[in-house]
């Protein structure tokens, strides 16, 4: 093997070595940007938090078709009472207490659940049935004080 050959595959070692650190680079730059979760994951709790604070309504908005799937679709009482998130294998709801009593401001279920029964008030207490093929979860809230809490079924 001559001084040539041995300087020909060295460049092209070299030159292999390059491209790889260059698209690794690439790849992780793009990768992060492409599949990271914006403002990170989120924990159990944190989202927890989040479903007990619900974002505030936009001032335009009105009752009438613009309400997201599960909700009521009625505009925010003038004064809005304690608001609480509460989750189940079978969905998560909010409830929200007032003057007229506890209400179900939104409700979602769990993948592979469905909402079989919804009566969200406002009255003395308010529930949800999330059915799945197997099992199913009924969430009954009441106002104890002004706070939603959840209860057992009667």
């Amino acid at each position: 093997m001559g001084r040539r050959s041995l300087l020909v595959a060295a460049g092209w070692v070299a030159t292999v070595a390059v491209a790889t650190l260059i698209g690794l680079g690439a790849i992780r730059l793009v990768g992060e940007s492409i599949t990271g979760t914006p403002g990170g994951v989120r924990s159990e709790a944190e989202i927890e938090r989040a479903l007990a604070s619900p974002e505030p309504v936009p001032s335009g908005a009105t009752g009438t078709g613009s309400a997201a799937p599960g909700t009521t679709g009625a505009a925010p009482s003038a004064s809005p009472g304690v608001r609480r998130g509460f989750a189940t294998e079978g969905g998560t709801a909010v409830a929200e207490c007032g003057a007229g009593g506890v209400r179900l401001v939104s409700w979602a279920p769990a993948q592979g659940y469905r909402v079989r029964d919804v009566d969200r008030g406002p009255d003395d207490d308010v529930e949800v049935t999330f059915a799945g093929s197997t099992r199913e979860y009924e969430l009954k809230v009441r106002c104890i004080g002004s706070e939603p809490v959840a209860v057992a079924d009667d």
